[in-house]
């Protein structure tokens, strides 16, 4: 038995390791303060395992799903950057599995699970089942079956069942449909920017700084001052989805909104919603009020990103440009962005149909 302090994280974190009975379990204390708190989390713990809930007795199985969504979570808050992003499938897992054993979680369950919640061209937008969970695609229910599988991982790991019921070849992904491709049109830009003023005002800043760095929502949302350098002109985007930080010049449209917004500013984000003096929760409701307003169909706030990708690969700026901007880990990610539009299809097709007339003219002037 032994308590230890891991201090490689960003905030140093009490753990405690024990081994009973061949079994060895290593668990953070994320409540824990110092070392005493750690010991007596771990004295709780190992209680609870001679109490047999986590199958040292030979139960194996028994354990609640519920009780595996609470390590998953520990484990998640420790390791994933995006924990925070995915607790709305971990709740969706939670609320069908929650009370059930493990041994009871089959294949033929989580199939089940998937049916209902699969979405059919009848239905597309919520279960009439108000109690159910909404009917979503296939690549969401993708996202949830994973998280699935790596909580069962755990629990194999931590020998409180002995085999993963969610593994490849017994639930297979299922077909998720072709990546949508959406991006603003110049005209839809102009109308979707005349929609922020009055109270929707305080959005034409964000958009323009979607549109002209091609940040993620979160990253624009989390922005603080200390990462705007005006007078060099670029800006910073910490703690990345690839976990690099990265550097984006500042456009000289994007440095007119926040030299106006650095004279008022009040806190340490960049854009703060001046009634609560904290970031921007969300914009959903207020984006789709101007979408509604600009008569704009079928964009995200997301699809701002591809757009910005878009553009730069159609000016012709090289795809590994592209990539440090957006900050994807691999040029593979960055091409899924970059859609060529109709126009550079054409003149692809009109360079095909007149490469050997040129060179027929150049073998003759050269004869």
């Amino acid at each position: 038995m032994a308590v230890y302090l891991r201090k490689g994280l960003k905030k140093p974190m009490w753990y405690f390791r024990l081994c009973i009975q061949g079994k060895r379990f290593n668990r953070p204390v994320p409540e824990a303060t110092n070392q005493r708190e750690a010991e007596k989390a771990e004295t709780v713990f190992k209680a609870e395992l001679l109490r047999g809930k986590y199958d040292l007795a030979g139960r194996k199985g028994e354990m609640l799903f519920k009780d595996l969504v609470s390590e998953y979570r520990d484990y998640a808050r420790t390791n994933k950057k995006s924990w925070k992003t995915e607790e709305c499938r971990v709740k969706n897992l939670h609320e069908y599995f929650g009370g059930k054993k493990l041994r009871e979680i089959t294949p033929i369950l989580i199939e089940k699970y998937r049916m209902e919640r699969r979405r059919t061209p009848k239905v597309r937008q919520k279960s009439q089942d108000s109690k159910g969970p909404k009917l979503v695609c296939n690549a969401s229910i993708n996202r949830e079956v994973s998280i699935l599988r790596k909580m069962f991982s755990i629990a194999v790991a931590n020998d409180w069942i002995d085999k993963n019921p969610c593994v490849a070849n017994q639930v297979k992904p299922l077909r998720e449909d072709s990546r949508r491709e959406r991006f603003l049109e110049p005209w839809e830009e102009i109308k979707l920017l005349a929609q922020c003023k009055d109270g929707h005002a305080y959005l034409k800043p964000i958009l323009i700084c979607a549109l002209h760095t091609g940040m993620r929502k979160s990253e624009i949302l989390n922005l603080k001052w200390q990462n705007v350098d005006l007078e060099k002109g670029y800006l910073t985007v910490t703690r990345t989805k690839s976990g690099k930080d990265r550097n984006i010049p500042i456009s000289l449209t994007l440095r007119q909104h926040l030299c106006a917004l650095r004279e008022n500013r009040q806190t340490e984000y960049v854009f703060t919603n001046p009634e609560t003096q904290k970031p921007y929760f969300d914009l959903k409701r207020s984006f789709g009020d101007i979408l509604e307003k600009a008569n704009i169909k079928g964009l995200r706030f997301h699809d701002l990103r591809h757009t910005a990708a878009t553009r730069m690969v159609t000016a012709g700026i090289d795809l590994i440009v592209v990539q440090e901007i957006l900050g994807h880990a691999s040029v593979s990610t960055t091409m899924r962005y970059s859609h060529p539009v109709p126009e550079r299809k054409m003149q692809a097709i009109v360079a095909l149909d007149a490469y050997v007339a040129d060179n027929l003219e150049i073998m003759t002037a050269e004869a």
